[in-house]
């Protein structure tokens, strides 16, 4: 059972806009990419494996989109784990609710950088994920919203940051070009008729930050044990997962 509920009474921004409009082929068109959920069950592993042994491990897939993180989430996690699914997108959670799911699996809206964290719970989750975010975010909110994440682990809890960067690496930027251009922007505009989210996903990738400047912004937010490795096949040195932990 899935439930809904509205944690952060904003406006929808110009950017939830799009993934609505593009919400119900997202699943059709990330299913086409090489790797996508392997490496989202890569992260979800990487997750379930620092959580360790628990009957029902508490976690937040946050930016859940459609429920493809959620579903990946379920299937590294151990025993019954309470997962709670934030998006920004009300397009994109109507899609991750019409699916079904376990009972301890609940979907809410909610903004990054402007959660109200109080709400949630903060200090009692065992573990946030997150995968396509924080380029998202808006550079100047960044660091605000992995002190919410810091603000809603647990002591000794872990968070996943899973996202593109290309920044530094001359190779895979050429790399991104590419399959922007040949494959990922047509596609949208075949599929879609939504080139506008995909011309964003392009430039997004472009801008976010690199892989040292994202992992200063952990230990700068608290974090330690901070890890990070690259993809295999064709986004190596494309798409990125960091782990770390909150000290206690």
């Amino acid at each position: 059972m899935a439930i809904t509920a509205s944690i952060c009474g904003m406006q929808p921004s110009a950017l939830s806009r799009m993934f609505d409009r593009g919400a119900s082929r997202y699943d059709l068109l990330v299913g086409l990419n090489p790797g996508y959920h392997a490496e989202l069950r890569r992260a979800a592993g990487a997750l379930a494996g620092r959580i360790g042994p628990s009957g029902a491990p508490k976690v937040i897939d946050l930016a859940c989109g459609s429920g493809a993180s959620t579903r990946a989430l379920l299937a590294a996690l151990p025993g019954q784990p309470s997962v709670l699914g934030l998006d920004a997108s009300a397009g994109m959670l109507a899609q991750a609710i019409r699916k079904s799911w376990p009972d301890g699996v609940r979907f809410a809206e909610a903004v990054a950088g402007a959660l109200d964290v109080a709400d949630l719970e903060p200090g009692s989750w065992d573990g946030v994920f997150t995968a396509y975010l924080f380029r998202n975010v808006p550079e100047a909110g960044r660091d605000r919203a992995l002190a919410e994440v810091y603000e809603l682990l647990a002591p000794g809890g872990w968070v996943v940051v899973q996202d593109y960067s290309v920044a530094g690496d001359r190779w895979a930027t050429l790399r991104w070009h590419l399959v922007s251009w040949l494959v990922i922007i047509p596609l949208g505009l075949v599929a879609d008729r939504n080139p506008g989210l995909y011309r964003y996903l392009w430039r997004s990738v472009l801008d976010f930050d690199d892989r040292q400047r994202f992992g200063d912004r952990l230990e700068a937010a608290g974090f330690a044990e901070v890890a990070h490795r690259t993809a295999s096949g064709w986004q190596r040195g494309i798409l990125h997962t960091f782990v770390a932990r909150k000290p206690g």
